[in-house]
């Protein structure tokens, strides 16, 4: 029998140098692993300051205020203020109208080009780079080319409607037509990401699919109504709150095109009467006001979605 302090443990004692091999193992985890710790603390420090802090300072700002470089708590004076506010509600209604046209045409008319795209048997890689063209133009200069466009006098759209004699339209100078011109630019510069990105999960669809359909007799819209959008369900809920999101913060177009308000401030969008609290009437509470009233109502929007995503994949 060993002596007794020999070749015996206490249960939970670690062998001789095991917690040295430990300790060693850790040190080489850490030293493989140092690159990808270091990508992950810069993306970390980059969301920090350039997305969380300004989040965090915007919710404060919004119950402050600012007078004469002093600043003091206002508590909801910032919300009642941009409440009672005409243009809030007014931009609101326009941010609204310019959500449902863009849904009509920015949503609907890429799927339609990708459908189409999806269907032709030749010159499709050129075509895919001639839809994604106004996407790599800068979009200053896609805004005022359509600005030259839209020109009353001697623009391209009204020489094309004299040469058909059609009637001629003042476009961004009427109430009834300068949001619908808008929403005409904004799709034609930001249609080429979704079109490519719907063709990609058009090609994903097993053919076997389309060839069952075939068989029954089934033409393209049968087709596309059958499988097609089946089959794309989560993409096409993705996008479409993707296009709630992005229209909902629309500015370059109508800052561009209309001066921001837009004969009779039809063109005000919410995002635009934040510019203006901010940089026209230096009421930095009431722009962070507004803009958390828009964070929050965005919020709510991809909370619904989530919600029915969930529901759905249950």
């Amino acid at each position: 029998m060993p002596p007794a302090g020999h070749g015996t443990r206490a249960p939970g004692e670690l062998a001789p140098g095991a917690g040295r091999r430990d300790r060693g193992a850790l040190r080489r985890s850490i030293r493989r692993n140092l690159t990808a710790y270091a990508f992950l603390v810069g993306a970390l420090l980059c969301f920090a300051l350039f997305s969380w802090f300004p989040m965090v300072r915007e919710v404060i700002l919004a119950f402050q205020r600012t007078h004469r470089g002093t600043t003091t708590w206002a508590g909801w004076h910032n919300l009642r203020q941009i409440t009672a506010d005409p243009a809030f509600w007014q931009a609101w209604r326009n941010t609204a109208q310019f959500t449902g046209y863009a849904l009509v045409l920015g949503f609907a008319v890429p799927f339609v080009v990708a459908v189409v795209l999806n269907e032709l048997r030749h010159f499709q890689g050129y075509l895919r780079i001639l839809v994604y063209l106004p996407v790599m133009l800068p979009p200053v200069a896609s805004v005022l080319l359509f600005k030259y466009f839209y020109d009353p006098g001697y623009g391209l759209f009204n020489e094309i409607l004299h040469a058909l004699h059609l009637p001629t339209s003042q476009w961004l100078q009427s109430t009834h037509t300068a949001m619908l011109s808008v929403v005409i630019a904004s799709t034609w510069m930001n249609m080429g990401g979704a079109t490519l990105i719907y063709l990609a999960a058009l090609q994903g669809i097993p053919g076997e699919l389309y060839e069952a359909v075939e068989l029954d007799g089934a033409g393209l819209l049968r087709r596309v109504w059958h499988v097609t959008i089946p089959q794309t369900r989560l993409v096409l809920s993705l996008l479409l709150l993707m296009q709630i999101i992005s229209t909902m913060q629309v500015f370059t177009e109508p800052y561009l095109l209309t001066g921001g308000a837009g004969p009779q401030g039809s063109t005000t969008t919410v995002v635009y009467l934040i510019y203006q609290y901010a940089f026209n009437f230096d009421n930095y509470g009431a722009a962070a006001a507004l803009g958390l009233v828009l964070l929050i109502v965005l919020a709510v929007f991809s909370g619904i979605y989530v919600r029915l995503n969930r529901e759905t994949g249950e």
